[in-house]
């Protein structure tokens, strides 16, 4: 199993980023996807999530009518779009698939990905 997430930068604050997570070794059509994100020094943030067929997600109240997150079955990836970024919104951001059909409940997420630094200068 690997989720390969990639995408991030440095962006400046109002400015748009594209996370991507690919993914492998899993039937990905038969799993949610989650986005979290990390903070120095707390613990993993949930983020976005949406469900095996993309019909439903679910954000955090922080990013709700900024961030969009899409999934293709097709090429097992499953994407996060952010817009209007803030300096807050600076942290490492990670993908994770869970089996449930959505769910933005940390432990439930059983694969993983790595990181990816996102920072939002002001």
């Amino acid at each position: 199993v690997q989720l390969q997430a990639s995408g991030g930068g440095l962006v400046q604050a109002g400015g748009s980023l594209r996370l991507f997570c690919a993914a492998s070794g899993f039937t990905f059509s038969r799993y949610s996807m989650g986005w979290f994100r990390l903070y120095p020094g707390k613990e993993r943030a949930f983020v976005a999530a949406i469900s095996w067929t993309g019909s439903n997600t679910d954000y955090a109240d922080s990013v709700k009518g900024r961030f969009t997150v899409s999934r293709d079955n097709a090429k097992n990836t499953v994407y996060l779009q952010m817009n209007s970024l803030k300096p807050e919104d600076t942290a490492v951001y990670y993908c994770a698939a869970g089996r449930l059909f959505i769910t933005t409940n940390i432990d439930q997420y059983d694969y993983w990905g790595q990181g990816t630094l996102v920072t939002v200068s002001s």
